[in-house]
C-alpha cells in the first residue's frame, strides 16, 4: 500500500542562533514518528501562497509546536503578557495554513501551539499564561526530559481521543506549555482535561479527523501517543485512496 503523505508545519526564526540569517528548524521527533506509523513526512516552510499547492500535495497534515506563542491579537486580546513569546511571522502562516486545512477537511493533527491555532481559527481564546490564571494550577512546563511523563488527563467519553485510548479514562502525558485554550472554539468539543480543569485536547467531530492535543506525543510517552499517530495516518491513508479514486473517475 502507498504511504499517506504527511506534511508538518516547521518552526522559524530570525534570531541569530542556528544561523546569523533566517532558518527554519523542526525536531526529529516530528517527523521519525510519521515515519514509525506508516507516514511520509514533508516539511513545510512558511509561505503563505503556497499554502494550496501544499496542501494539494499531502494527504493529511501536523501542526508542530514551537518555542514560541501565538500573537494576542489573532483571538482578540489587545493585551500581551510579559511571558508570551511572540512569533509573528510563524502565527500568520499557522493561522492562514490551520484555516484551509479545515476548510477543506484535511486530516490534522495539531500538537501544543498546533492545537491552539486550531482554537484560534475557530474563534476560540487562549490562557496567555497558565500560573497567572490559575495559581493553584499544575506545572504544565516539566523540568524534566519531555520522552517522561508528567501528569495525568482525563479523557472525554465519546470522543475520537477516547477511541484512541482504549476505553482508558486517565492516561499520563508529558507536558511543556504555559498557555492553554480558554474559550472552545466554534465546532470544538474538549477531550481531555488535567486534574486541575486545564484543557489538554479539543477535536472536531463533525470532521473526517481533526484532533488537538496540548502535550507533546511525538515522543511516544505511552501507549496512548502511539495510538493518536496511528489513527491520524490511517486517516490520511483513507483520504489518499479517495483523491486517487476521484482522480480515476474523472
Amino acid at each position: 500500500m502507498v504511504k499517506p503523505t504527511i506534511g508538518i508545519s516547521v518552526d522559524s526564526s530570525k534570531e541569530n542562533t542556528y544561523s546569523q540569517y533566517p532558518w527554519y528548524a523542526l525536531r526529529e521527533h516530528y517527523c521519525d514518528t510519521v515515519h514509525k506509523a506508516g507516514g511520509v513526512p514533508i516539511m513545510l516552510p512558511h509561505t503563505i501562497e503556497l499554502i494550496d499547492h501544499y496542501l494539494d500535495l499531502v494527504d493529511g497534515v501536523a501542526v508542530s509546536g514551537g518555542d514560541f506563542d501565538h500573537d494576542p491579537k489573532l483571538y482578540g486580546q489587545d493585551f500581551c503578557h510579559e511571558k508570551t513569546v511572540l512569533n509573528s511571522a510563524r502565527s500568520s502562516f499557522d493561522f492562514a495554513f490551520v484555516e484551509r486545512v479545515l476548510e477543506r477537511d484535511i486530516p490534522l493533527l495539531g500538537i501544543c501551539a498546533g492545537q491552539q491555532m486550531i482554537n484560534i481559527v475557530r474563534g476560540g481564546t487562549l490562557i496567555q499564561h497558565i500560573p497567572e490564571a490559575h495559581p493553584k494550577a499544575l506545572k504544565h512546563s516539566q523540568a524534566q526530559c519531555r520522552h517522561l511523563p508528567t501528569h495525568d488527563i482525563i479523557i472525554t467519553d465519546g470522543t475520537l481521543l477516547a477511541s484512541c485510548s482504549k476505553g482508558r479514562e486517565k492516561v499520563a502525558v508529558n507536558t511543556s506549555h504555559h498557555q492553554a485554550v480558554d474559550k472552545v472554539g466554534r465546532g470544538l468539543v474538549v477531550n481531555a482535561v488535567a486534574s486541575d480543569g486545564i484543557i489538554e485536547g479539543i477535536e472536531d467531530p463533525n470532521l473526517t479527523f481533526c484532533l488537538g492535543v496540548q502535550w507533546h506525543p511525538e515522543f511516544l510517552v505511552g501507549e496512548l501517543d502511539r495510538l493518536i499517530y496511528e489513527r491520524f495516518i490511517e486517516a490520511a491513508a483513507e483520504t489518499r485512496y479517495k483523491k486517487k479514486s476521484s482522480r480515476l473517475r474523472a
